[in-house]
């Protein structure tokens, strides 16, 4: 066991970490003692800046005492910019960021920093360039159309690069989830995905995604033949986005974790997505998390045979919130089901159930014509909701979203 340098180095000297102490780190002053202790940690391997906020001075500093640090592999940089101006940020972002360029990276995390799209354009270079991160976190950052598109573009120069010099991209997760992403940036984003074709994790909830997003994001991850969970929760499928999920699923045969909860899946979407885990192309499965989603009872009784005849690892459900009674004979069909492979606790309560009012069980299944509404329906509730960061300047995401397109990365 070596001796710890000080307070802030943990395990071995390995890992320096100031999390949660809400310091206001202005100046290079202000981090000096830091800076000391980094330079003293031979085998630096993790470094923890999260809750505390850093301005310009004060990450140049650090980010020239992380350029010489070669065993770096994880940057944990989530909420660390509170109460900076949005000019700030960029400028300590890109501080950091090119000190990464200099180390072989797997992990950074960015989450809740709600730098928007100005925030994305520094990541750039470095997510273009590098050859070794494996988990990119950016939850929360209030991106929009424009920030998603700048990342999205870095990633696929990235997997450009890999696939020119003959190797496999090291890329295996991503989070960005709470950013606003919305259609804009999903075909540019599958064709990163695509280009990858190496994710494992791909997590995107709360992105105000449509049907026609959400079809194409999901075209671009059937290249990602490895893909164990997949998180697309409160963005909006109706049956055209089920569709495309119910045709990509056979290309996940290690898919774990499936989230498609408040998603408007529908009544014809949600038939559509478990008959094709009852065709048993994903025998992997241990999660399915689909609630609030318009299901009838015509669906569960499709997914209580995939599960009898193929889903044995099946062993969490939640299907609360949708239209079918808690009591309906189909939920003890699925219980029955769940309790071949002893997995009878595998139900979530089914105590928020959906009324199906007279107007809609007297239609006939949904078609394509009608989703317009129910698109409408799931952007009016969303307006209800707050954005990840009210202060977001549109102006400059028009500005950057245009100079992206001018430039070429």
């Amino acid at each position: 066991m070596v001796a710890p340098i000080n307070e802030y180095t943990l395990e071995n000297n390995t890992v320096f970490s100031i999390v949660g102490k809400g310091l206001k780190l202005n100046t290079a002053a202000d981090v000096q003692e830091f800076v000391e202790t980094i330079n003293k940690m031979d085998d630096l391997q993790v470094i923890k800046l999260s809750g505390n906020t850093i301005g310009v001075e004060a990450g140049q500093a650090l980010g020239e005492a992380l350029k010489t640090k070669t065993h770096l592999k994880q940057a944990l940089l989530s909420d660390i910019f509170t109460g900076r101006l949005l000019s700030e940020i960029p400028l300590a972002l890109k501080a950091l960021c090119d000190a990464f360029e200099q180390v072989d990276l797997l992990e950074l995390d960015l989450s809740d920093n709600a730098f928007g799209p100005a925030g994305a354009q520094p990541l750039i270079e470095f997510l273009s360039n590098t050859k070794t991160l494996q988990t990119l976190r950016l939850n929360n950052n209030g991106l929009g159309l424009g920030g998603g598109a700048m990342i999205a573009q870095a990633l696929q120069a990235s997997a450009d690069n890999a696939k020119a010099e003959n190797r496999s991209s090291s890329l295996r997760t991503i989070i960005c989830g709470r950013n606003r992403l919305e259609d804009g940036s999903s075909k540019a984003l599958a064709r990163a995905f695509s280009s990858h074709g190496t994710l494992e994790v791909v997590r995107m909830p709360q992105n105000g995604i449509r049907p026609d997003g959400i079809r194409t994001i999901v075209e671009g991850l059937r290249d990602c033949k490895n893909l164990r969970h997949l998180d697309l929760q409160d963005n909006t499928f109706t049956v055209k986005g089920s569709k495309a999920l119910a045709a990509a699923l056979p290309s996940w045969p290690n898919l774990e974790i499936l989230n498609v909860s408040d998603c408007l899946l529908s009544k014809k979407g949600g038939v559509c997505v478990f008959s094709a885990l009852e065709r048993g192309e994903n025998k992997q499965l241990k999660e399915l998390l689909a609630q609030y989603n318009e299901i009838r009872a015509d669906a569960i009784e499709i997914l209580a045979v995939a599960i009898k005849t193929h889903l044995n690892l099946l062993e969490k459900i939640e299907l609360n919130g949708n239209m079918f009674e808690e009591d309906h004979q189909v939920v003890e069909v699925l219980r029955d089901a769940l309790s071949t492979w002893d997995h009878e606790d595998a139900l979530d309560e089914l105590d928020e159930m959906e009324d199906i009012d007279s107007d809609e069980e007297s239609e006939e299944d949904e078609d394509e014509d009608s989703e317009p509404e129910l698109v409408k329906e799931a952007e009016e509730a969303e307006a209800k909701e707050p954005t990840a960061d009210s202060k977001l300047d549109k102006k400059v995401e028009d500005d950057l979203v245009e100079k992206l397109a001018e430039t070429h990365i």
